[in-house]
Order: structure tokens, then sequence, then C-alpha cells
């Protein structure tokens, strides 16, 4: 018996032994990912019919983007984002992406780029003022209480009734991308303007908040986004769908 107990013993202060001078396995440090940059270049101040081109230089650190998923640009009028019109780009090479546009009349209008790549999203803005430009009533519809923030609602398109959609924003504050929000779709359609449905989304990557909605009616729908987080943001967003 005696002689088992001090075998135990041997192994025991051997194992310790060894456990003491075993090497520290070294941690390997996880390179911190570059973000997608998008130098957004239009010219502020412009005449009415004068040609205004919209520039855009796309990197990643040191990398030119050559085949960017979406580069596409959203203009609008101060006061009617609702009715913005969006201007595909054309890549001209060495990252760079061109669209060009005009301004039938006086005013102020935004110029907003929304840029996908490698599994990123970046939309930076930037204000054209228009001859003498113009006065405005408030958008309580777009108007952000956040500075710094955006949101960018990608408006699914040829919506058909009972065919289930994708509703997908992507939200930022001061071009980084705004993470672990609350964001809910409200939703209602003409038929029926007293029945409010209240849908959840899931974030699928930084600052992109998704869910799947079945429009029943063909109808025009109401869809108002709601941004939360846990201290005082709390921002919306509303558009129109036409389901057929």
């Amino acid at each position: 018996m005696k002689r088992k107990v001090m075998m135990f013993l041997f192994i025991v202060i051997l194992s310790t032994l060894f456990a003491c001078t075993k090497k520290e396995e070294p941690i390997t440090e996880v390179a911190p990912i570059e973000p997608l940059l998008a130098e957004l270049t239009v010219t502020n101040t412009v005449e009415i019919d004068e040609t205004v081109t919209m520039k855009t230089i796309v990197t990643l650190g040191d990398e030119k983007i050559e085949d960017a998923d979406e580069v596409v640009y959203e203009v609008w009028e101060e006061g009617k984002k609702s009715d913005s019109e969006m201007i595909e780009s054309v890549h001209k090479g060495e990252g760079v992406y061109l669209a060009e546009t005009t301004f039938a009349h006086d005013g102020t209008f935004s110029v907003q780029v929304h840029v996908t790549a490698r599994a990123q999203h970046t939309m930076p803005i930037e204000t054209v003022t228009v001859g003498d430009g113009g006065e405005y009533e408030e958008d309580t519809a777009h108007d952000y209480h956040t500075e710094g923030f955006s949101m960018h609602f990608m408006k699914p398109i040829d919506v058909k009734a009972e065919n289930e959609a994708e509703l997908l924003v992507h939200i930022e504050l001061e071009g980084a991308p705004l993470e672990k929000l609350n964001v809910r779709y409200e939703i209602w359609h003409e038929g029926n303007p007293d029945k409010h449905e209240w849908i959840d989304t899931k974030e699928v990557a930084a600052g992109e908040y998704q869910a799947a909605y079945t429009f029943l009616e063909a109808e025009s729908y109401t869809v108002v986004v709601h941004v939360e987080d846990d201290e005082d943001l709390h921002e919306h967003e509303e558009h129109t769908i036409e389901v057929k």
C-alpha cells in the first residue's frame, strides 16, 4: 500500500514539473479588417441644365477596387428623398466609377453614392446647390436628429402580391456601419390603413439589417424603417412600395 502511495505522489510531482516547463504556444495576431473607402467628388455649385459629373474612387487599403458589386448614385431634391433618382455608374478602371446628371431648376440637391464591395457597404453624401438654391419646408420623413446619421433602404422592385420580398437597409454613422441596433419595419397598405404590422430584422452584416415580408394585396404599401439603440438614438424613414 505504501509503495502505491509513493508511486502516485511521484506521478503527480512529475506531471506538475512537466506542466511548469511546457512552453506557452504563441498567440497568433489577427490582422485588422481594412475598411472599404469611397471618395465621392461632385461639383457643389452648378447651373441649371449643366452636365454634372459624379466620380467615386473605391479603395480597400492600397487596393483600387475594380469589381465592386454595386456603385450607384442616388440623387434627390431637399425634402423629396422619397422621389429620389437612382443612376448606375460606369466603371472607368483604377477604382473609378462615373455617372452624369443634370438639374432642371434652382434648388438644393443631395448626391449619395451607394458602394458595395468585398462584403462591405459605404454611402458618402455631398450637397449640390443649383442656381440660386431654394427655400424648403421641413421634411419630417427624412429629417434625421442624429448628426452624421445615414440610412439606405434597398427598395424592392417588381413586387408581386403573395410573393415574399427581401427588405434590406444599410445604416451608417459618420461613414461607418452602425451595428447592434434595433431595426424594425412598420408596414401597412392603403386598403387597410388602420392595420400596422411590425417586422423585426436580423443584422446580416455590419450595419445591414434584413427581413422577409409577404405583401398579400396588390396595393400601395407604406414601409417605415424604425431605428433605435439602447441609448437615445431613434430615427425613421418612410417609403412607398407598389405591389402588383
